[in-house]
């Protein structure tokens, strides 16, 4: 496979930043399930895809999920035309016998609960990283937010009770005039070790 290009990798990466802001230019037809074509092929542990989206784009939706958020995170999320609840389904091992026949791993997570949370979790918030990569490659920029009640949020969209939100993430076309300056990253020598 080829290395992507310098201006991917910039697009991607270097020059993408989180947005508070947004225009009003509308998303495309469609931005959903493209969001989610490129999401759903990334990897999890044995195929499991727990996280579930839920893409929120009426007003009134919009109106209900500020109803959990932080006072901080409303005004960016009113303003983004798309918002998406990414949400952990606790159930996700029901889907393992489609999603990974090689053996059944069913098992593993059904009979531990422990496992099966810290595994819903880890694999979920990968799947929302990939789906903010997946909207920068399609032009999008994100405001990935953890500021929200989820206990709230979770009486509110999923009162069945087998999924639980983990991340929102607002797409849209960010403001760039608006952008708080870019904070530091810490350099390799400081974050990495190579043994």
């Amino acid at each position: 496979m080829p290395a992507l290009s310098t201006t991917a990798q910039e697009q991607l990466f270097r020059a993408a930043r989180t947005h508070h802001h947004f225009l009003t230019t509308p998303l495309p037809a469609g931005t959903a399930e493209a969001l989610y074509d490129l999401t759903r092929w990334a990897p999890t542990a044995f195929n499991a895809a727990p996280a579930r989206f839920v893409f929120i784009e009426s007003a009134a939706a919009k109106e209900k999920l500020c109803l959990a958020l932080s006072a901080g995170n409303v005004a960016q999320t009113m303003a983004a035309p798309l918002t998406v609840i990414v949400a952990i389904d606790r159930q996700f091992f029901d889907q393992l016998p489609t999603l990974f026949p090689a053996f059944d791993a069913r098992p593993l997570y059904a009979n531990n609960p422990e496992l099966a949370a810290r595994a819903a979790l880890q694999n979920a918030s990968m799947q929302a990283a990939y789906l903010i990569m997946a909207a920068r490659s399609l032009g999008l920029d994100c405001g990935p937010m953890t500021g929200f009640d989820v206990q709230k949020l979770d009486q509110l969209f999923f009162p069945e009770g087998h999924w639980s939100a983990n991340i929102l993430i607002n797409i849209g076309h960010g403001d760039s005039a608006a952008l708080y300056p870019r904070g530091p990253r810490l350099p390799f020598a400081q974050a990495c070790r190579i043994l």
